[in-house]
């Protein structure tokens, strides 16, 4: 396969991803706001802090409010991590290899980047929630699309490389949102409020419900093992990694010999120290410590990636934008 059909693939699917999570990660706040008793403040530095890109943020909008930050991470077209900005560069990679891809991909992809420049050319939505939705909703119709409408090559396991990846690295940080919450209050440890913001958490990742089948009520080290280690749960990090690894071994085994590039020994690690990690630990040492040292791997699992199969374009880390 050309690099460069296998570059758009991955990054057309990560893209989606992305713009999926980040509506998750917005979702986070939204949920937030509706639980809290009246007069609690409501906390939106935090998504900003976790992005990794507050310097960025106050250079161009200053203080972190509800507006402000909903405006950055969904409709700054200068931002490239914005809803708008991933569901551009997913529908150009889209375009760029319409001849692997199925069509249906393709006019999914495309109805989704429409439903939200139009949404952005409207201004601020009066029904947030509801956008937000609409976006996870058209997201997980193009992963759908491409299960049931592609063929299952070496093309469609770079798509799901990328996915999951990029899956794995945003569950990490909706999971990180709580650590920043906590900051303003450690008081809060405990209460009620602790309680809503974990809840909050969990519905964000879609897990609350399969979070409560597994294990009832709600426990701050069980929802932490739940959304980081859980072996079934498909947006559980462990998860992601497993998949993600399989797909890369798919990939190798054709062009390369298996088990011999960087990344395969980089995701291979990972897995392993996923597989048996102790959330007793991770809480123990740090549970921020240790989410920032998984996105950390991940970024240089995409690095070893784009080194090992895209070397005619730069390798790019979760929370940088592709070369076009």
């Amino acid at each position: 396969m050309l690099s460069r059909v296998a570059d758009a693939v991955y990054w057309m699917a990560r893209y989606m991803e992305r713009a999926e999570n980040v509506a998750r990660f917005v979702d986070v706040n939204l949920h937030l706001a509706l639980d809290l008793a009246e007069g609690a403040r409501e906390q939106w530095a935090p998504l900003v802090a976790t992005t990794g890109d507050d310097a960025w943020f106050r250079d161009r909008y200053g203080e972190a409010t509800r507006e402000s930050v909903m405006q950055w991470l969904t409709f700054d077209p200068e931002y490239p991590s914005s809803i708008l900005s991933c569901l551009r560069a997913c529908r150009e990679n889209a375009r760029s290899v319409r001849e692997i891809i199925s069509s249906e991909m393709w006019v999914q992809a495309n109805k989704a980047y429409l439903m939200v420049k139009a949404a952005a050319e409207r201004g601020a939505p009066e029904a947030p929630h509801e956008l937000y939705q609409a976006i996870k909703l058209a997201a997980q119709t193009f992963v759908g699309v491409t299960y049931l409408t592609m063929t299952h090559n070496e093309a469609w396991h770079f798509g799901r490389l990328g996915r999951l990846l990029e899956r794995a690295d945003k569950t990490s940080r909706i999971l990180d949102v709580k650590y920043f919450l906590l900051l303003p209050d450690p008081h809060d440890v405990g209460t009620p409020t602790d309680e809503i913001q974990w809840a909050a958490l969990l519905k964000s990742a879609s897990a609350f419900e399969m979070y409560r089948k597994r294990w009832g009520r709600i426990v701050p080290a069980r929802v932490v093992e739940f959304l980081l280690l859980d072996r079934h749960f498909p947006r559980a990090v462990r998860y992601a990694v497993t998949k993600a690894e399989r797909s890369l071994h798919a990939i190798t085994e054709s062009p390369l010999e298996a088990g011999q590039t960087s990344a395969e020994r980089r995701l291979g690690r990972l897995r392993g120290e996923l597989e048996y990690a102790d959330v007793s630990e991770i809480v123990f040492g740090g549970l921020h410590e240790y989410l920032d040292a998984l996105q950390n791997k991940l970024n240089g699992v995409g690095e070893a990636i784009g080194e090992s199969f895209f070397a005619a374009r730069p390798s790019q880390a979760p929370g940088q934008t592709q070369s076009q």
